[in-house]
């Protein structure tokens, strides 16, 4: 029988983590409709969305006893694990589902299902790969992964939050497989845009004079990440028109012109230094992306 102050699934959420994704997450189910409970480890957080009718619970084990579905978004799995796997919250959660959309590893992941499932919390994993400010729109990207019943249940209570949602499979760890990977791109790209920026205002050129071209880089990128996962699938590695040989030039240019005014080129050492291992190999006349079959041999 269900506790008086408890909701189902189809009409509550709690969420656990009132960081700015997390209130962005609150509000939007706010916004649904949805009986919305909220907990934060630092008091206060939760001021504004209880003036805007969310309920603020006292401790994070009467949240999550106050819903069916408990979402959580904190900073990684360290802060997830010291708030679920505290025993009064462990025990309050038995028989319920927790879907984690806080960013860390699929070994991570894995463990936490672990966990659940040795403790009879139901679980599915997940990822927010847009930011807070996407969330209720229709260009938030939400990934999940988990036993595929388990998402289609909740699936009402997420559409809620806008955007798409993709279900990448019931293996437990892929969606923060694909976290990673797209984080990697992400922030290998905002430090190659940031030493861009420090390199060219070495040079006179205002990082307003150069964005508008940087942009025009960043459109070339799309299909070359297509044509790049057709070579990796046919495994024809084309480098015609570019190849390792030449990357590796232009990136030795990158790392001179950047050490000529004392500015560190240590990303793109590592960049040319991997690429002329891959030419050492013998795959010069090979297209770039060989660097990531050779990155990912045993």
């Amino acid at each position: 029988m269900s506790h008086p102050h408890e909701q189902s699934a189809a009409t509550a959420v709690t969420v656990l983590g009132l960081g700015p994704m997390g209130r962005a997450l609150a509000g939007t189910f706010l916004d649904s409709g949805l009986r919305t409970t909220v907990w934060n480890r630092t008091p206060g957080r939760d001021r504004e969305l209880v003036e805007r009718g969310a309920v603020g619970a006292r401790s994070a084990a009467e949240a999550v006893g106050a819903s069916a579905l408990t979402v959580v978004c904190v900073v990684n799995y360290d802060a997830a694990d010291a708030v679920l796997r505290q025993d009064a919250v462990t025990a309050a959660l038995k028989g319920r589902t927790v879907v984690n959309l806080t960013a860390d590893t699929p070994d991570r992941a894995r463990d936490s299902a672990a966990w659940a499932a040795g403790h009879g919390i139901r679980y599915l994993d997940g990822a927010i790969m847009t930011p807070n400010t996407t969330v209720g729109t229709p260009d938030a990207v939400f990934i999940h992964s988990g036993p595929e019943d388990l998402y289609r249940e909740h699936r009402p209570v997420l559409d809620a939050l806008g955007g798409s949602h993709t279900h990448l499979g019931e293996e437990i760890g892929r969606a923060a497989a694909y976290d990673v990977a797209l984080l990697d791109i992400f922030w290998t790209a905002m430090a190659g845009y940031a030493h861009a920026v420090a390199l060219a205002a070495a040079e006179g050129v205002t990082v307003r004079e150069l964005a508008p071209f940087a942009q025009g880089i960043a459109a070339i990128l799309p299909p070359v990440f297509a044509q790049s996962a057709a070579d990796m699938e046919s495994g024809g590695f084309s480098g015609e028109g570019n190849p390792l040989t030449s990357a590796v030039s232009s990136m030795a240019h990158v790392v001179q012109a950047s050490e000529a005014h004392g500015i560190d080129a240590g990303v793109m050492r590592a960049a040319e230094g991997v690429a002329r291992r891959t030419v050492g190999l013998g795959h010069g006349a090979d297209g770039f992306i060989r660097v990531a079959e050779v990155l990912g041999r045993r």
